[in-house]
């Protein structure tokens, strides 16, 4: 995919566009900042169709705004374990300030969730990213940082007009 634009978000997040060939879907991948820095040249190297979202985010708010407002085919949460499946979470009422961005809530009670498309393994754990995705009924899967091409691809690979 080529990456076509970078810009960041009223969270603060750093986001880009990665497009492919043409048709397909709409998926985002959201990051943490920590294990976000392998992650362009991963969707650099996929090759498939549609657009790819790249969200780098702190928090669960920015995530759930991107993804209410983009209505993506799945989200690809990348952490430091590809959980399988989740329980439910709840993470801690607080306000995040930025210098340049106004302040906004973060927390709330998340659902548990269970990995769309897919699958190998059976590992559990938290994941309030995943979690957060979950509340929203879209599909969720986890990658590592160094697997987000071949997860991706093979999520593309199992959808209709996917790739």
């Amino acid at each position: 995919m080529n990456h076509t634009r970078t810009w960041t978000d009223m969270y603060g997040s750093a986001c880009a566009s990665f497009e492919g060939r043409a048709g397909g879907h709409i998926w985002l991948v959201a990051a943490p900042p920590d294990l976000a820095a392998a992650v362009p040249a991963q969707l650099e190297g996929v090759d498939g169709k549609g657009t790819v979202e790249l969200l780098v985010h702190e928090g669960l708010t920015p995530l759930l705004a991107t993804a209410r407002e983009m209505q993506p085919r799945g989200v690809l949460i990348v952490a430091p374990v590809a959980f399988q499946a989740g329980p439910a979470v709840t993470v801690e009422a607080r306000t995040v300030e930025h210098a340049e961005n106004a302040a906004y809530q973060e927390g709330g009670a998340f659902p548990a969730w269970t990995a769309a498309g897919p699958q190998s393994g059976s590992a559990q754990g938290e994941c309030p990213a995943a979690s957060a995705v979950a509340s929203l009924d879209l599909p969720v899967r986890l990658a590592t940082p160094g697997t987000v091409r071949e997860v991706l691809e093979a999520w593309m690979d199992a959808t209709p007009h996917g790739r």
